[in-house]
């Protein structure tokens, strides 16, 4: 018998919340807010994306970003650039003090993935793959926003 929709709706919050938490676990392992952490992960794969956009995959409000953004910059690792063909934007990128940094982000996020798939088989983990895509697509149709770190 297939699992209840409402089943895997809820599995997925409860995953969502618990992931939160093993982010900022490994966040405060660096010395990072999870915010923090959570956009220099985004800038690493992400580079130049504007504050909103930034804002949208953060989930939270652009005037949150500013002030996370004032105290990465604050530090070197975040810098903000101007677009080219709008003045009014500011697009992100990695600081020059991230490199280190990101790269920990990125081994940590790494061996976290491997510690949740572990065990799954190559099948399962394309299946699962296959359905968290659909289902982000029906939530967000807008491909520059499907990616998330």
């Amino acid at each position: 018998m297939p699992p209840d929709p409402l089943d895997l709706l809820y599995l997925l919050f409860d995953t969502a919340r618990l992931l939160r938490i093993e982010a900022g676990a490994r966040a405060r392992a660096r010395g990072l807010a999870r915010g923090e952490f959570s956009t220099l992960a985004i800038l690493a794969r992400n580079p130049g994306l504007t504050q909103r956009e930034l804002a949208q995959r953060l989930d939270v409000e652009p005037i949150t970003v500013a002030r996370l953004l004032d105290r990465l910059a604050a530090r070197g690792l975040v810098e903000r650039r101007p677009d080219p063909r709008d003045r009014r934007v500011w697009r992100l990128h990695p600081g020059t003090e991230a490199a280190a940094l990101t790269a920990g982000i990125t081994d940590a996020l790494s061996d976290l993935a491997r510690q949740l798939t572990a065990g799954l088989k190559p099948a399962a983990l394309e299946g699962l793959a296959a359905g968290l895509a659909h289902i982000s697509g029906v939530l967000n149709p807008s491909p520059t926003l499907q990616e998330v770190a």
